[in-house]
């Protein structure tokens, strides 16, 4: 029996493998496609995502991958690339994740990952670790009873059958899984028209002229699109329009025609090297659940580009998930720590979904800085992306004194409450505070006597990270494998605590 079968091979089903893995369970991946997709796609990794791939052991071969980048001019416009007056643009950094990385994370991409080059390093680690990725392989039915999920898988050698302990369903925003379960979903649903991903290979180094953006809106009535920054230097993507037209209506001569007009270079070499029909969607599932299967990333939520919450969401919801699958499979937990997933990861897709939503309607909410953009995203209701991605905290039966809400919509604050990730201090010139949460809960207490229990324990004689955290004197932290505090309070409390959160 499979302990864990996971429907969908893109960046949150290889995330889920490679995090079941990190925590000693095997899992398989069905993928209909027929290999790892090669578009980038989604381009930015939050903080928070690089901790998880710290902790997965994977964080030296994203960095490994990831394009170099040493600046940026944020979103521009212009007719066309060749007449951008690059030099008067004035620098804007952008309202990314990373901006608050130094303080709060030990975790900092010198770039971007694209996320084809992403999915390279979760295949390889995942399989590596063992779980099973099969390709060209389609979940073509499943049944749940009391013990496990039955599915029929359809593959390169046929028709079989698949027992496994539990099912998630990563298998994107038009899920066929979320469908068999008949779980409805809440939200605008597609947004503006199909659009066309084209991605291409052409030196514009020429029309740049030394300067980095991550992406400017072509406004040239012969091709309109938004031109995206994938290594800014040779290798690009272009969205226009689709229209009523399918895809194959567009050949690689008619992209690249395309291409040259918005670059407004008409004899540009191009080289079309594939293109993706997609629409900006914005969706959430009415349930997480359903018994023994449960619903990551897209399946669950599928939210507009503007502020890299998608995907990161997605992974995120994979970490969450991970621990606790692994933990209620060796019998560490009981089957009620797995209610939490819903309870806790829901509410934080809802927040990501509200934030794109609202940045679609005036992205300079997004994209600007200073005090007037402050004062304008807090007029939209809008949030911070540093804290959509780290901000939020946990409200569920696996937190023991949960403030729920958000303390701050313009800065992350990480003070030790318990449903918010643990503060961040460097104990040694390598060593995070978060790197001593393997995968078993863990006591951080200062010096001092601390009582054994099942959890491993730390001690941190960082005064102002003990003050920050709230357990200068005396107390302590127990932290869930996911970095999250599930209780604060005196150390010979702990055991107890420890108990009320796994659910035993």
């Amino acid at each position: 029996m499979t302990r864990v079968l996971i429907a969908g091979g893109g960046t949150v089903g290889l995330s889920t493998a490679l995090f079941l893995a990190h925590h000693g369970v095997r899992a398989l991946v069905v993928e209909r496609a027929d290999g790892p997709s090669t578009h980038p796609r989604a381009t930015g990794l939050s903080f928070r995502t690089l901790e998880f791939l710290r902790q997965a052991g994977v964080a030296d071969a994203v960095e490994a991958v990831a394009i170099r980048r040493t600046a940026t001019l944020g979103k521009i416009y212009a007719p066309t690339l060749a007449t951008a007056d690059l030099p008067d643009t004035p620098p804007a950094v952008p309202n990314t994740p990373n901006l608050a990385a130094s303080r709060h994370s030990p975790s900092v991409l010198r770039g971007t990952c694209p996320q084809d080059r992403l999915d390279s390093v979760l295949l390889a680690a995942a399989r590596e670790r063992g779980a099973t990725v099969a390709y060209s392989t389609t979940l073509v039915s499943f049944d749940q009873d009391d013990t496990g999920v039955t599915a029929v898988l359809d593959g390169p050698d046929g028709r079989r059958t698949e027992r496994a302990e539990y099912l998630v369903a990563a298998d994107g925003g038009r899920s066929a899984v979320r469908a068999a379960l008949g779980i409805g979903t809440t939200g605008p649903g597609a947004l503006g028209k199909p659009l066309l991903n084209i991605l291409f290979r052409a030196d514009l180094t020429p029309y740049t002229k030394g300067h980095h953006f991550a992406n400017c809106t072509i406004t040239t009535p012969e091709s309109p699109g938004m031109l995206v920054t994938v290594d800014a230097e040779k290798d690009w993507i272009f969205h226009t329009e689709l229209g009523d037209e399918p895809v194959d209506a567009f050949p690689p001569s008619r992209c690249a025609a395309l291409i040259r007009a918005a670059v407004g270079v008409p004899d540009l070499a191009v080289e079309v090297l594939s293109v993706l029909p997609w629409r900006v969607r914005g969706l959430l599932a009415d349930r997480f659940r359903a018994g023994r299967v449960f619903l990551a990333g897209d399946t669950a939520h599928a939210v507009p580009p503007l502020g890299a919450f998608g995907a990161n969401t997605g992974v995120a919801d994979a970490h969450n998930l991970a621990w606790k699958l692994a933990a209620v499979l060796d019998g560490v937990a009981g089957p009620a720590l797995l209610d939490t997933y819903e309870a806790e990861r829901r509410p934080v897709a809802a927040l990501a979904l509200d934030q794109a939503l609202r940045r679609l309607e005036d992205p300079r909410l997004h994209w600007e800085q200073g005090p007037s953009a402050a004062a304008a995203r807090a007029a939209a209701g809008v949030v911070n992306a540093p804290v959509v991605h780290l901000g939020y905290r946990y409200d569920s039966a696996a937190v023991l004194g949960a403030r729920a809400g958000l303390p701050s919509t313009e800065d992350v604050v990480l003070d030790g409450t318990p449903g918010s990730r643990l503060p961040h201090a460097w104990v040694s010139p390598e060593v995070s505070t978060l790197d001593l949460v393997g995968r078993r809960l863990a006591l951080l207490t200062g010096p001092g006597a601390a009582p054994a229990g099942d959890y491993d324990v730390h001690v941190v004689e960082d005064e102002e990270w003990l003050r920050d955290t709230g357990i200068a004197d005396g107390g302590a932290v127990l932290v869930r494998p996911d970095h999250f505090i599930a209780w604060r309070g005196r150390p010979d409390e702990a055991a107890g605590a420890a108990v009320r959160v796994l659910a035993r």
